[in-house]
């Protein structure tokens, strides 16, 4: 007589593991990485605002941090990474990109005493170019730690710890940058004794500064923990030379990893774009300025509050598409939620107040798989090639540079940042081609 609990345990045992538990403590330790780039990413996201007001800018002045961030530092390092990575290891490659992290950091001091904002920019990017090694390093090493049945899964995961960093990193704006922001405006700054002006910036820029100095500390320590750990794998770092032009070769005649780039190219630009002027639609839409009271909080602390709700938004979400992987194809979600995100950029150019606040918001959800599952996608199959296919996946961010930086200078042009989310649409048009169609290209039969 068949045993039907028998039949159960056997599929459950059939049934690939998400993380092998030999490798859960290395897994452990790289998914806190996800956390700690979040932070920066979102801390930085906060200078938008913060040296708008400082030093009186424009929105396509500040912009130029993210094209110093995502294409500077992310796309200048990523090739170079993964030779790096190749020539040593993994963990020598997050050990150089931590340390890079937390050198960017401390050099918002020597910044801070030229009060120059180039040079908080070359601050930024030494800060970036370590992100760049980090994700070049964690991302593909977590795809590879299991099953291939599970990768995208397994990085969704790792990914879902990504937020809460960035919920962090803006708490630690919030309370200690943003707040500590004059409500004086440019016009009212320019009225001002250049004495003043000037003690005024130091007192500001000064918050910024030492808020991204005691980051620095807390990675210095980080930093030994890692290099003092020896139960890091190794054995996944040596896969053969690495053969830079037969690889490039191989990956741009593989249509559904050329698509992969494109889709993330598109993706983190939009992300970036949606985030770094929230603070800003926020405060236009729901006439902030009008409600900030002397002595009171300012109206780039309050409309914080809605970039945190996109955040805690975003992480929950990862987690439930996570799940939902079990029963939906990455592709499927992929393809629906960046239709939704779609209707959502609509209503907030074309519904705005509140309503655009809160759709604005609802963007946040429908982005949280999107980074991890087209790097999933793309990667599938690629064996041998998957670590300048990897680095070539984190280049792609360096759509942040040109997509927030078109976004910035079409909010000015056009003197209504509620129209410059019309990039971002268009950024999630291309994200939904690439699930409903592209990724379904070129895939070995082994992968799909």
């Amino acid at each position: 007589m068949d045993n039907p609990h028998g039949k159960h345990q056997g599929l459950e045992q059939s049934r690939p593991a998400l993380v092998p538990r030999q490798i859960l403590w290395p897994f452990i330790l790289l998914t806190s990485l996800f956390a700690w780039w979040g932070l920066a990413n979102n801390m930085t996201d906060t200078l938008l605002a913060a040296f708008k007001r400082i030093m009186s800018m424009s929105d396509a002045q500040t912009a130029y941090i993210q094209v110093v961030c995502y294409g500077l530092g992310y796309g200048l390092l990523a090739i170079p990474a993964a030779i790096y990575i190749k020539r040593f290891s993994y963990k020598s490659g997050v050990l150089l990109g931590l340390g890079l992290y937390a050198a960017g950091c401390i050099l918002f001091y020597p910044a801070k005493l030229t009060a120059n904002y180039y040079v908080f920019l070359g601050a930024i990017w030494v800060l970036f170019g370590g992100l760049s090694i980090l994700e070049t390093a964690a991302n593909p090493y977590i795809l590879a730690m299991g099953p291939d049945q599970t990768a995208t899964r397994r990085l969704n995961l790792a990914q879902s710890f990504n937020p809460i960093g960035s919920i962090t990193g803006v708490i630690i704006s919030k309370l200690f940058i943003l707040s500590h922001l004059s409500h004086l405006g440019p016009e009212a700054r320019k009225a001002m004794d250049p004495a003043q002006l000037a003690a005024l910036q130091a007192k500001e820029l000064n918050a910024v500064t030492m808020t991204y100095v005691s980051v620095g500390l807390i990675l210095i320590i980080t930093w030994i923990l890692i290099a003092t750990n020896k139960n890091m794998p190794r054995a996944m770092d040596t896969t053969g030379p690495l053969e830079i032009l037969p690889t490039f070769k191989r990956l741009i005649r593989n249509r559904h990893y050329v698509w992969g780039v494109i889709a993330q190219f598109f993706y983190v630009g939009a992300q970036i774009g949606v985030w770094s002027f929230t603070i800003r639609y926020v405060m236009q839409e729901m006439n902030m300025e009008a409600k900030v009271v002397p002595g009171g909080k300012t109206a780039e602390d309050m409309a914080a509050t809605y970039y945190m709700a996109a955040l805690i938004l975003f992480t929950i979400s990862r987690f439930v598409c996570t799940w939902m992987m079990r029963y939906m194809t990455p592709a499927n979600l992929l393809t629906l939620l960046s239709s939704i995100a779609i209707v959502l950029c609509l209503a907030v150019i074309y519904i705005r107040g509140r309503v655009g606040a809160y759709a604005l918001v609802g963007i946040s959800g429908c982005m949280s798989l999107m980074f991890p599952t087209i790097f999933g996608l793309a990667c599938r199959g690629l064996g041998k090639d998957t670590k300048l296919g990897g680095a070539g996946l984190i280049m792609a961010i360096m759509g942040a540079a040109f997509v927030t930086q078109i976004q910035g200078y079409l909010s000015d042009a056009t003197r209504d940042i509620c129209l410059s989310y019309w990039v971002p649409l268009i950024c999630f048009v291309m994200i939904t081609y690439y699930g409903a169609v592209a990724c379904r290209k070129d895939i070995p039969a082994t992968s799909q």
